[in-house]
């Protein structure tokens, strides 16, 4: 049996979530999303979703691009993933050489990606170069049979929107988006600037729930969000929960995914995940006051070529 490595087709999104729903089962996504991801990536990304196929089955993903956006140049990432059942047939190591030479003639000089914290994966990882970087954790929160915080009453001057009430102008969640996402901790730092690249990219992916996405307003101002993923089969991602600066400090996240978890479970969602910095105390915190518990951690690992 030949293992190959070829580019990702459209006809290929099913079985591209079917092994990525194997590999990282807390992940939420679908085919419609992995499309749209490739058909609005920025040219300067350089994107490449790549498959591993065995005997005309896809038993392996990886996707590769330039941190484009980062103020330091030459930063990359590269994520391969191998159906856990079909392992050990070298379909993990060419998805990566075939990557990494990709990204080494788009100008990459660091490597990101992120490895499963188990001792095969990282195992695997430093065998080609990789080195350990910093600890992230994936939370799971049993939307069907646990008990969420009930909702509070909210201060004064504050209320609580969807993001479909921003259909008209989506622009204050651009501005509170680039300005949370900037101080996430980040081995590879940046995040949205171009308005218009948000609207095509972000806003218009059919990944984001704007029903399930909750804003807190204060005095008329976007002051916290908590993006919703969703899909459509019980499962629920926090894409981003985030607080502008000048009100950080008065619970408006929690207010913001309280209200969007609430309504995610009355719409018939079952399991709720999200995924936390291990360094973001702040973040960590709020989810596990609402009951989320870790079910896997990854680690950030780097390579440094040319």
């Amino acid at each position: 049996m030949t293992v190959i490595v070829r580019d990702f087709r459209p006809a290929d999104a099913e079985d591209w979530v079917r092994v990525r729903r194997a590999a990282l089962p807390f992940m939420v996504t679908t085919p419609e999303a992995v499309v749209f991801g490739l058909a609005t990536a920025h040219p300067d990304k350089r994107y490449r979703l790549l498959v591993a196929e065995e005997d005309g089955e896809i038993i392996g993903t990886a996707q590769a691009g330039l941190a484009h956006e980062s103020p330091r140049p030459g930063q990359a990432s590269c994520n391969p993933h191998v159906h856990p059942e079909r392992t050990g047939r070298g379909a993990g190591s060419l998805l990566l050489r075939t990557a990494e030479e990709h990204l080494a003639l788009a100008g990459a000089t660091e490597i990101y990606s992120w490895v499963l914290d188990t001792p095969g994966d990282r195992a695997f990882a430093e065998r080609r170069g990789y080195a350990p970087s910093r600890p992230a954790h994936f939370m799971r929160l049993d939307l069907a049979g646990g008990t969420l915080p009930p909702r509070q009453e909210l201060p004064a001057g504050v209320e609580l929107r969807t993001g479909a009430d921003f259909d008209d102008d989506p622009r204050p969640l651009f501005e509170a988006d680039a300005e949370t996402t900037a101080d996430e901790p980040s081995d590879t730092p940046g995040g949205p600037s171009d308005y218009e690249k948000w609207l095509a990219g972000t806003w218009r992916s059919p990944a984001l729930d704007h029903h399930l996405t909750s804003v807190a307003v204060v005095d008329g101002e976007v002051a916290a969000f908590s993006a919703a993923e969703c899909d459509g089969a019980g499962r629920y991602w926090s894409g981003m929960t985030g607080t502008r600066r000048a009100y950080r400090g008065r619970g408006l996240a929690k207010l913001a995914k309280n209200d969007s978890l609430h309504r995610a479970r009355a719409a018939g969602y079952t399991d709720a995940y999200t995924g936390n910095d291990a360094e973001n105390g702040p973040m960590l915190a709020i989810n596990r006051w609402f009951g989320y518990e870790i079910c896997a951690t990854e680690v950030r690992h780097v390579r440094r070529i040319g």
